[in-house]
C-alpha cells in the first residue's frame, strides 16, 4: 500500500511538472547520444573487435610505420579521421587525417593490407540532428503554455476550467449575522429546510424552487444572505462572479458553466451562488444591430440549460444576485429557472439598530454610545455603509488612543461616510468663511421653520469631501418610502435657502448654490413631468424611463410631450422657483437675527448641532413675538431654555449680551 501511494504522488508530481519532466528526458537523450556516438570514434561496426578492444589514439607518422611494420591488419579511411585495427584485434589505432598527403594509401597497397572508407555519422546522429530543433520548439511551447495555465486557471491554455475561479467552502455565517432584512430572511427559510430535509418534500410531491434571484441596492447584505442560506444549511457553498465566465475565447464560458454545475452536483446536497449575474444574464435582445450570437450569449444558453438539466427533487440550489434586474434575459426569469426574486431591500430604523448591534460586537463601545441616535441619523444608509461607519469610528477612537469608542466617534464617522473626509489643511479666506457661514445658515433655518422639511442634525462650515466648503447634516423624523407634495417644496425652500442667506445678508451672490439650484429645477421638473402634481400636465406623464436595448439594456427617459409643452413647463418651473424664492427671502428677513446669532456662534465653533439650532430659532422667536414654527421637541427646547435663565452668554461679533 505504501508503495502505491508513492508511485501515485511520483506520477501526480511528474503530471503537474510537465517542465521538469522534459528536462530529465532530455538529458537522458543526451547521455544516451554520447553513449551510442562514443569519444569522437564513430558508431560504424564493421572495424570494431571484441569487448576487450581497446582505442589508442596516435600520430599520422605512427601510423605509416605501423603499416610499413605490418601491425594492423584493417585501415578505415574517413573524412576527418582514421582508424586502424591491429593484426592481434585488440586495439584500434586512431589519427586525424592529414589532407594531400598519399603517402598511406601507397604504403597500404605495397604491403598489401585492406583499406575502406566509412561515414562518420550514422542514422542516430542525423535523426537527431533534425528532432533536436523540434524539441527546442516543444521545450518553449510548454513554458508559455505552463504561464498561461497559471494565469488563466488551468486546462489547455487555462480554458474551461474553472476550479480556480470557484470559491468553494462551508460558511459558518449564520441568519442570526445578518440583520435587517427580516423579510427577506424568511423567502429563504424554507430552502434551508429543503436542503436539510429534500425526502420530506419530494414525497409530498412538492416542487422547490430551482433558483432565488436576490435583488437589491449595494451593500444591502445579498452576499452574506447567500452565505447564511449555506450555512444554516450546513452544505457546501460554491460562489462565483457572473464576470468570471466571460471569457475572450468563444466557448470557454459555457465550459466553465458546465464545470460549476457539474462541481455541485457531485457534492449534493449544495448551493451554486453567482454574483452579479447580469454580467452573462444581460437581455439577447440587446445585441443590438449586430446581433448577439457572441461569448456572453452563448453562457447564458448554457446557464439555462444547465438549470433544465436537472430536477426539482435534486438538491442543487442556485442562488444569484443583482441590483439591476430589469436588465435580466427573460428566460433566466421565467418559472422553473428563477422562480422567485427576493427584495434585500435597505434597513428600516429599526433594522439600521440591529446592524449596528451586529457589527459592534467585536468592537469596546462607551456606555454613552447611543446606537438608536446613530441609526436615526443613518437613514438610507445600506447594511455595508453602517459596517464602514462602526470601523471608522473605531479608527478614531484608537487614533486617539482611547480604550473605547465613544458617542462623539460615532457622529464623526457619520459625517464622514455622508459629507466626506475633514479637509483641516484646507485653508479658506475670511470673506468665504463668512459667505459660508451665512449660506448654511440659511439652509438650517428654512429647515427648521418650513413645515413638512427634514429638520437639521449639524451645521458645519469646515470644508469636507471633494468641494463642499460647510455642509448642512438633515435628519427625517421617520423613514419615509414617499414623500408628500407639501414636503417637496419645502425640500425647494430648504435649497434655496442657501442663496438667499447670501443675497440678503451678504449683498451679493456666489456660486457656492450651484448644486442647490440645480437640485431644486429637478424636483419641481419631476413633479410636473412624473408625478402629476401641476396645473401644466394635469395628470399626464410627460416623461418616463423604458428599458433601451440598443443601449445594452439599461434604463433611457423618453420624452412624450410638444414643443409647446416644452415651453409652458419651463415657464412655470421658473415661475415657482422665483415665488418660493421670494417666500424664502421673505422668511429670513424675519428672522435676521436669529441668522446673525447662528453665524456668529458658527463663526466660534464652526459646528453646531440641530439642538443648538432650534435653541437659537425657538428663543428668537420668543423675544419677537413670532409664532413658533419649529415644531420637533418645540417643548422640551422651551424647559432647557427656562433652565439656562440664569446664564449670560456674551456674544463679541454684535456687541450684546442675551440673557436666557
Amino acid at each position: 500500500m505504501a508503495d502505491n501511494e508513492n508511485n501515485k504522488n511520483n506520477n501526480n508530481f511528474f503530471n503537474q511538472n510537465p517542465l521538469i519532466t522534459f528536462a530529465i528526458f532530455s538529458v537522458v537523450v543526451i547521455l544516451l547520444f554520447k553513449v551510442m556516438v562514443g569519444e569522437g570514434v564513430g558508431n560504424n561496426n564493421s572495424v570494431m573487435g571484441t569487448s576487450t578492444t581497446r582505442i589508442k589514439p596516435v600520430d599520422y607518422s605512427e601510423l605509416k610505420e605501423l603499416v610499413k611494420s605490418k601491425s594492423v591488419k584493417k585501415v578505415e579511411i574517413g573524412q576527418s579521421y582514421i582508424r586502424a585495427i591491429s593484426t592481434d584485434g585488440s586495439k584500434i589505432y586512431t589519427t586525424r587525417v592529414v589532407k594531400g598527403d598519399s603517402e598511406l594509401i601507397k604504403l597500404l597497397d605495397e604491403e598489401k593490407i585492406d583499406y575502406t572508407g566509412f561515414s562518420e555519422t550514422n542514422w542516430f546522429t542525423e535523426m537527431f540532428g533534425w528532432l533536436f530543433p523540434f524539441l527546442i520548439i516543444i521545450a518553449i511551447w510548454m513554458f508559455f503554455a505552463g504561464r498561461m495555465q497559471k494565469s488563466m486557471g488551468g486546462g489547455l491554455l487555462g480554458m474551461g476550467n474553472s476550479k480556480k475561479l470557484i470559491n468553494s467552502e462551508k460558511p459558518d455565517t449564520k441568519f442570526d449575522d445578518v440583520a435587517g432584512v427580516e423579510e427577506a430572511k424568511e423567502e429563504v427559510k424554507e430552502i434551508v429546510d429543503f436542503l436539510k430535509y429534500p425526502g420530506r418534500y419530494v414525497e409530498i410531491g412538492a416542487k422547490i424552487p430551482k433558483g432565488v434571484l436576490l435583488v437589491g441596492s449595494p451593500g444591502t447584505g445579498k452576499t452574506l444572505l447567500a452565505k447564511a442560506v449555506a450555512g444554516e444549511a450546513e452544505v457546501p457553498f460554491f460562489s462565483v462572479s457572473g464576470s468570471s465566465f466571460i471569457e475572450m475565447f468563444v466557448g470557454v464560458g459555457a465550459a466553465r458553466v458546465r464545470d460549476l454545475f457539474e462541481q455541485a452536483k457531485k457534492d449534493a446536497p449544495s448551493i451554486i451562488f453567482i454574483d452579479e449575474i447580469d454580467a452573462i444574464g444581460k437581455s439577447r435582445a440587446a445585441g443590438g444591430p449586430m446581433g448577439g450570437n457572441d461569448e456572453r450569449e452563448q453562457t447564458l444558453n448554457q446557464l439555462l440549460a444547465e438549470m433544465d438539466g436537472f430536477g426539482t427533487d435534486t438538491p442543487v440550489i442556485i442562488l444569484a444576485a443583482t441590483n439591476r434586474p430589469e436588465i435580466l434575459d427573460p428566460a433566466l426569469l421565467r418559472p422553473g429557472r428563477f422562480d422567485r426574486q427576493v427584495l434585500v431591500d435597505k434597513p428600516d430604523f429599526e433594522g439600521r439598530v440591529k446592524i449596528l448591534k451586529v457589527h459592534v460586537k467585536n468592537v469596546k463601545i462607551d456606555k454613552d454610545v447611543d446606537l438608536k441616535e446613530i441609526a436615526r441619523l443613518t437613514a438610507g444608509l445600506a447594511g455595508a455603509d453602517l459596517a464602514n461607519i462602526v470601523n471608522e469610528a473605531a479608527l478614531l477612537a484608537g487614533r486617539k488612543s482611547q480604550k473605547t469608542v465613544k458617542q462623539q466617534d460615532m457622529y464623526e464617522a457619520v459625517e464622514r461616510a455622508l459629507a466626506g473626509l475633514a479637509k483641516k489643511s484646507r485653508r479658506i479666506n475670511p470673506k468665504e468663511k463668512k459667505i459660508v457661514a451665512y449660506h448654511e445658515s440659511g439652509h438650517a433655518l428654512l429647515a427648521e421653520t418650513t413645515d413638512g422639511a427634514k429638520k437639521v442634525s449639524k451645521v458645519s462650515i469646515v470644508p469636507r469631501g471633494l468641494a463642499a466648503l460647510g455642509y448642512t447634516l438633515n435628519k427625517p423624523e421617520e423613514d419615509k418610502y414617499m414623500m408628500q407634495m407639501h414636503e417637496l417644496w419645502a425640500e425647494v425652500d430648504t435649497l434655496l435657502g442657501g442663496r438667499a442667506a447670501e443675497q440678503v445678508f451678504i449683498g451679493e451672490i456666489s456660486t457656492g448654490a450651484g448644486n442647490d439650484l440645480e437640485r431644486a429645477t429637478d424636483i419641481i421638473k419631476s413633479m410636473v413631468q412624473t408625478y402629476g402634481m401641476s396645473e401644466i400636465a394635469g395628470l399626464m406623464v410627460l416623461e418616463k424611463s423604458r428599458q433601451s436595448f440598443l443601449s445594452g439594456g439599461g434604463q433611457q427617459a423618453t420624452r412624450e410631450y410638444s414643443e409647446r409643452m416644452a415651453e409652458e413647463m419651463d415657464e412655470y418651473i421658473k415661475k415657482s422657483l422665483d415665488e418660493h424664492y421670494q417666500a424664502v427671502l421673505n422668511r429670513l428677513e424675519e428672522y435676521r437675527g436669529a441668522i446673525e446669532e447662528m453665524v456668529a456662534l458658527l463663526y466660534k465653533k464652526e459646528n453646531i448641532t440641530g439642538d443648538e439650532v432650534r435653541k437659537i430659532i425657538v428663543n428668537f422667536e420668543k423675544e419677537n413675538g413670532i409664532e413658533s414654527k419649529v415644531v420637533e421637541n418645540s417643548e422640551s427646547i422651551e424647559e432647557e431654555l427656562k433652565a439656562d435663565a440664569t446664564m449670560t452668554d456674551h456674544d463679541d461679533t454684535n456687541g450684546k449680551s442675551d440673557e436666557k
